[in-house]
């Protein structure tokens, strides 16, 4: 039985307002294969979890440049608690992420980091990893 695509929402937060490496990395991805739905910049966090949901993604992917990933990181991941959605929606962070934060962005529920100059080849394979196992956790149930 052939496994549907992951599907990924590539979202832009805050401020921020460059989205080069965002858009590089969402066509490294559907280049991989997975359907990316892509969100545009300066997002909420509100906006970003119900576009995650209305789309029916398997992942949120947080392109974040602006120094707060902390908090943006933890704002999304709530907002998918308080939906109901968290252990359907993994969220994954790159950008400018300092190594010092990467474990307290593991620990707010980041399934995965990707720190400026992680290999593109490194992308795809870990968040169809990270969609797997969930999707077997569900199948599970």
């Amino acid at each position: 039985m052939e496994s549907k695509a992951v599907r990924i929402l590539v979202a832009k937060p805050g401020l921020d307002g460059h989205d080069r490496g965002a858009k590089v990395v969402a066509y490294a991805l559907r280049d991989a294969g997975m359907e990316v739905v892509y969100t545009g910049l300066r997002r909420t966090t509100d906006e970003i979890v119900k576009a995650a949901i209305d789309e029916d993604v398997d992942v949120i992917g947080l392109s974040i440049l602006s120094g707060a990933h902390l908090s943006l990181t933890q704002k999304v991941i709530e907002g998918l608690k308080a939906a109901g959605c968290a252990d359907e929606i993994a969220v994954v962070v790159g950008g400018t992420i300092p190594p010092r934060d990467v474990e307290s962005l593991e620990n707010i529920g980041a399934a995965a980091v990707f720190p400026t100059g992680t290999p593109l080849s490194a992308i795809a394979p870990k968040i169809r990893e990270i969609v797997t196992a969930r999707r077997q956790q569900h199948e599970s149930r």
